[in-house]
């Protein structure tokens, strides 16, 4: 049998999608060939595309052939013309429920139970929380004394983490958004990894002071958990300090065990970065497949990342359980295209020129293979940025795109775990929560064989099913959530400085 050329994802699709590299004559399908070399990832014309032809992929018009494209010929970002947004007060909610999700062979895991009563940690581990970047120099000298001298002498805690930002000072704390970041921050602070402890280092004259960054709990604002540098005298009382009360927060975190619990107490996240046109087609889908089973089991699985869901979000809308939770997911959008308004930039703004080397062309194709990680379930809630969930399933969670700032509003809302899905490679991590890393492309995973932990590359080849790849992707999750598994990038210790997300003013 003659090995496939390339991709094509719906009947009504013009163009396809090139497996490898395809030199020029080669026959793609029958009766087309390539009538110029096509790129690894590029779309290949199907069909003759005069000028103003629709140009369709997943189903959807990704825009218009802006000059006459031969058949077999490369349609990229230079010959096509992208289409205007889906119109957010003409969207239908409700008219596309899922009822048939696959089953889950396996519905618990070994976690921490939270004192709280929310979702349950996947590892156990000593925040640091900081009210501003002023402070981060000195805390990451106490971190790296704090692992070598206090730490292995507390065996049941994993990590002992800085909740490094860049807020705090230098911004105008009482704007309009100001409660965004401010409210992020606050809700790190109590991700279910940490346990209900709660540690913070200030500087002493910040804007977003401990009173501030403790609104929501003042009974936390004591000496027993808040440590202010500009009160001591000098770097060796500011070290001892910050090691004496870490050592007592551990010993606290040092009696917490890991026990059997349902999967209706685990929040998996889902964020794709450095994404190709493969995404969509391989590794996204796995992930979808994988939340689906997690949601059919009981559990809640998050997807984000507004910017890659505006221009699908026609068909997240026909996910939405009910009118209250689409009329949700518009407020959202609207707000993201208000923000893009007032920044003077449209939304094509967000594709990088590594999304269109991997052979996406605009935010429209982004967007569809983004969609794709949340599988087939039921929408159950809108979030804001950085807020709690209050109902298990599908949740969609408004953030920025960038990873960034995505991941730690993700921690925000309480994931204990990320699968995040790339094409071209990244390797961004979070210190607070494991990140499973999986690729889209079999080349992706020889190029990093040691930093990408799962591999969906084999279902553009034919050689496993995408339901194959999300139960293997599934089993991976509850292994890597009950502490039986690490992904790489936990081993190795990649992890970001948190970049929280603040639309207000920095003064």
């Amino acid at each position: 049998m003659a090995e496939k050329k390339c991709i094509r994802i719906t009947e009504r699709d013009n163009v396809a999608i090139a497996i490898h590299d395809i030199p020029q004559g080669t026959e793609v399908m029958p009766g087309i060939l390539a009538a110029e070399d096509i790129p690894q990832a590029h779309k290949i014309a199907l069909e003759p595309m005069p000028k103003g032809t629709e140009v369709i992929r997943y189903g959807v018009c990704l825009g218009y052939a802006n000059r006459d494209i031969p058949q077999g010929g490369w349609v990229n970002e230079k010959n096509l013309e992208m289409a205007a947004a889906p119109e957010l007060d003409r969207m239908e909610f409700a008219v596309n429920i899922r009822t048939d999700l696959p089953m889950p062979k396996r519905r618990s895991w070994m976690g921490y139970r939270n004192p709280d009563g929310g979702y349950a940690g996947t590892r156990n581990i000593l925040g640091i929380n900081t009210t501003v970047q002023c402070v981060a120099g000195v805390l990451n000298v106490a971190i790296h004394r704090i692992k070598s001298e206090i730490l292995p002498k507390y065996p049941n805690v994993d990590d002992v983490v800085a909740i490094n930002h860049p807020y705090g000072c230098g911004v105008a704390i009482d704007a309009r958004d100001a409660y965004i970041p401010q409210k992020i921050l606050r809700n790190i602070a109590m991700h279910p990894n940490f346990g209900g402890v709660f540690m913070l280092l200030s500087l002493g004259c910040e804007k977003f002071t401990p009173e501030r960054f403790c609104e929501w709990w003042p009974e936390r604002n004591t000496p027993e958990n808040v440590i202010i540098l500009q009160e001591h005298r000098g770097y060796q009382p500011m070290m001892d300090a910050i090691c004496e009360m870490a050592e007592r927060k551990l010993r606290i975190l040092n009696e917490r065990r890991r026990e059997e619990l349902p999967l209706s107490e685990l929040l998996v996240g889902m964020q794709c970065g450095g994404s190709d046109a493969f995404s969509g087609i391989t590794a996204n889908p796995t992930a979808g497949y994988a939340a689906d089973l997690l949601v059919a089991g009981g559990g809640t699985a998050m997807f984000s990342e507004v910017t890659e869901v505006r221009d699908g979000v026609q068909f997240i809308a026909q996910r939405c359980i009910d009118e209250t939770v689409g009329k949700r997911l518009v407020e959202e959008m609207k707000w993201y295209d208000d923000y893009l308004r007032k920044g003077g930039v449209d939304r094509g703004a967000n594709t990088t020129p590594g999304n269109k080397k991997g052979g996406l062309s605009n935010i429209i194709e982004k967007s569809m293979g983004s969609i794709a990680k949340s599988g087939s379930s039921p929408i159950v809630e809108v979030l804001s940025p950085g807020d709690r969930p209050t109902k298990h399933g599908e949740i969609f969670a408004a953030t920025p795109a960038s990873d960034l700032v995505c991941g730690p509003s993700q921690l925000a809302s309480g994931m204990g775990l990320e699968v995040f899905m790339t094409g071209r490679g990244t390797p961004y991590g979070l210190a607070a929560a494991p990140v499973i890393k999986l690729c889209s492309r079999n080349e992706m995973k020889e190029q990093w064989p040691d930093i990408i932990d799962f591999n969906a590359g084999p279902a553009a080849v034919g050689e496993k099913t995408i339901a194959e790849q999300g139960e293997e992707l599934f089993e991976f999750i509850l292994d890597v959530a009950s502490g039986i598994r690490k992904p790489f990038t936990e081993q190795y210790g990649f992890a970001n400085d948190l970049c929280i997300f603040n639309p207000a003013p920095i003064t």
